[in-house]
């Protein structure tokens, strides 16, 4: 079957990704396209006869509102605009004429592009669909262009949004989306939607920590593993806003892209702006099968090395902070590798006159006082220890006590006529300028080879203030887009300069996790709160779109260091071994026998680091139950490995059997448990453990887990 059909007669257009089908119509006559069907398996005559809007009941409604694939402002349309312009003479109302639709099929791939164009004004946008066989991820984007001659006066974009997605009419809608802070990223929140319109946005220049470009929508009544759902998503590490409709009339759309208020784009003739791609699902699966088949479009197609298996690293920031030297390297270096760790990375502090964060930012050559000889000798250490070596930096960050801001001022990202206010005693270099990311990417590359670096943490500790772009442009607010751009450009040359360099994302912990920088990393550091505790909750909201394969977590010391929570080891060791492996801990005062535990947790970590960096996620629970767990099913079926938590004392109560998800029913499973418990070794078909679980008691004390391995026998 052709991944797309088209019924010509009715301009009907129908899109298989995998078990979904989004039908669309292009209307000539009425110089719009409109979704039609949005959800499951349906054929080319069951869409064909789809019911036109009805006429308007009164002259305060738009039959249009809430039905077509890209609204625009102008004629009988009052929702808010997913395409809104202002032309030069100010107005902004568009009269929409389709031009013609075009579709591609390659292998197991197609994509439909429709084209526009506004009557008697110069402007013309592309609208674009990809979709895959395998994947029900459906691809969005918009290119919009300025049609005019030269010579003519430009047009400014205000809202340009990748895409409307417009969900069939249900009863009730609930939205499902993440929000928080620093040190307390993607806290899940399921709230009814509101009539009227609801913002999810960042002002910052970066994703920011407040809340992540993706919303889930159901119709209140989807559970963990069941229940329709339909998610939207942004590829976008700018600002970006993302605006939820529902209307008095009963219908929801959801419309987005890069930017936010203000955030304005100037076209000249002849100049073109293509949005950042925008990602719909649906599943009939609920939210686990949501999360699950975005766990498979990143690792499938986003992540650049998605069949690597990320490394277990040691990371030398809550060790030693700024007071990095190269003995003091070397000793954590040697206990790394005694635990097992494959990556060692030196953190903040290694570079310039690093001493603390006061100074140093821009000036990326070794600290003379720290490292004599430059770091090419503890980078070989490293190597001799058979661990690859990795570097903290943060590009795009300058202090003012820098040789480079004493040289170069006008880099800053900064309006010149308002009060500079530094954060963490920093200012944002401008990425939007090509002279600024050709500097960077000239250092980052030489500094790859110089030290052989095998691994990058790029680090971004700050937001956007008193932003603007240089050349005193009418749009310089535009910088909010560009500058992510810009790093994209370094991050895209510098991984096809130096391909079998890796690149951990991170902003002060997880303010730019997003699909436009997993294009572009391997991983992400998800938040600098390492708390064994509070990351449960954290790394529960980031599971909802983001695959363990890319979610960084430390063990990290105890009493922790930000929250002061005494947690056991074992308890911190299972909290991070639910996504890619770390430690950032100070090993120099771990005892003996903690090394030694350590070093167990690890290797049965690599043992099952297959199945939980690229199995098939099930969340057992939530954070907030007395005891939750975390399963992850090998994709070939022939493994199973469970993480259970108790995040507090035991409950006198007894607790509830742990029913397994995504086993084989027919076959049978050999239960290892790594707490000791009189389950161990038991044998259990996958039916059995399905209906029947296994018995959901963890050991004595305050803070409890285990890990099962379930091995297929037959």
């Amino acid at each position: 079957m052709p991944l797309i059909e088209i019924d010509r007669p009715s301009g009907t257009v129908l899109l298989h990704a995998a078990a979904t089908c989004y039908a669309l119509r292009v209307d000539p006559a009425a110089g719009t396209v409109r979704t039609v069907h949005w959800g499951g398996p349906v054929t080319p005559a069951d869409v064909r006869e789809a019911q036109e809007p009805e006429a308007a009941p009164d002259s305060f409604s738009a039959p249009l509102d809430g039905t077509e694939e890209l609204a625009v402002d102008g004629q009988v349309r009052f929702a808010p605009p997913a395409l809104d312009v202002r032309y030069a003479d100010g107005t902004s109302a568009v009269e929409p004429v389709v031009d013609g639709y075009d579709v591609r099929e390659e292998g197991d791939s197609a994509e439909l592009s429709v084209s526009l164009h506004d009557t008697g004004r110069p402007l013309g946008w592309r609208l674009h669909y990809r979709v895959r066989r395998d994947c029900p991820v459906i691809e969005r984007w918009t290119v919009l262009r300025h049609t005019g001659e030269r010579g003519q006066p430009p047009l400014t974009l205000l809202r340009h949004s990748a895409a409307q997605w417009n969900l069939p009419v249900l009863p009730e809608y609930r939205m499902s989306a993440v929000h928080g802070r620093w040190a307390g990223e993607f806290q899940l929140r399921r709230t009814p939607l509101a009539v009227g319109e609801t913002t999810l946005t960042s002002r910052r220049g970066h994703t920011g920590h407040q809340s992540n470009p993706w919303i889930a929508l159901d119709a209140s009544d989807a559970t963990e593993e069941a229940g329709e759902v339909w998610t939207v998503a942004l590829a976008t590490s700018g600002s970006w806003r993302m605006t939820t409709v529902r209307s008095a009339e009963g219908r929801c759309s959801v419309l987005g892209g890069s930017g936010h208020e203000g955030v304005e784009i100037t076209l000249a003739a002849g100049e073109s702006w293509t949005t950042p791609v925008s990602t719909g699902l649906y599943t009939p699966g609920g939210f686990g099968g949501a999360s699950r088949a975005h766990h498979s479009y990143v690792r499938d197609h986003v992540l650049p090395a998605p069949g690597e298996p990320r490394p277990v690293l040691c990371n030398s920031w809550e060790a030693t902070a700024f007071d990095v030297t190269f003995d003091g390297q070397r000793e954590l270096a040697d206990l790394a590798a005694r635990i097992g760790a494959e990556l060692f990375v030196v953190d903040d502090g290694w570079f310039g006159a690093r001493s603390c964060d006061r100074a140093g930012l821009g000036d990326w050559t070794p600290r003379q006082t720290a490292f004599p000889e430059g770091l090419r000798p503890l980078a070989d250490h490293v190597h001799g220890l058979g661990m690859r070596f990795g570097l903290w930096v943060e590009p795009e960050m300058v202090n003012p006590d820098s040789e480079l801001f004493r040289e170069r001022p006008d880099w800053v990202l900064h309006l010149p006529d308002r009060t500079a206010h530094p954060l963490r005693n920093q200012l944002v270099l401008d990425f939007s300028r090509p002279e600024v990311t050709d500097w960077a990417l000239d250092w980052l590359l030489r500094t790859v080879d110089d030290f052989a670096v095998d691994f990058l943490k790029w680090d971004f500790n700050r937001s956007f203030t008193e932003a603007g772009s240089a050349g005193h442009r009418p749009d310089a607010r535009r910088v909010f887009v560009e500058h992510a751009l810009g790093v994209h450009r370094v991050l895209d040359e510098l991984r096809a300069a130096r391909p079998t360099l890796r690149i951990e994302a991170c902003s002060g912990g997880g303010g730019r996790v997003d699909l436009a920088s997993l294009a572009r990393t391997d991983q992400a550091w998800v938040s600098d709160n390492t708390d064994a505790v509070d990351r449960l909750a954290i790394q529960h909201g980031f599971s909802q779109v983001f695959p363990a394969q890319v979610m960084g977590a430390w063990v990290t010391d105890s009493p922790n260091p930000f929250t002061r929570r005494a947690v056991p080891l074992r308890f911190r060791f299972h909290s991070a071994m639910a996504g890619v492996l770390g430690v950032g801990g100070d090993l120099t005062r771990w005892s003996a026998a903690d090394l030694d535990e350590a070093a167990a947790y690890v290797a049965r970590y690599k043992e099952a680091r297959a199945t939980i960096q690229t199995g098939d996620q099930y969340r057992l629970g939530t954070p907030a139950d007395p005891s939750h767990a975390v399963q992850y099913v090998a994709r070939d079926g022939a493994e199973s490995v469970v993480l259970q938590w108790r995040a507090g004392p035991a409950e006198r109560a007894r607790a509830p059997r742990l029913r397994l998800r995504g086993l084989d029913p027919r076959a049978v499973y050999r239960v290892d448990d790594d707490s000791g418990t009189p389950a161990a070794g038991t044998v259990r078909s996958g039916a059995a453990l399905a209906s029947h679980g296994v018995p959901g008691e963890l050991p004595p004390g305050d803070h409890a887990s285990r890990m099962l391995t379930l091995r297929r026998k037959s």
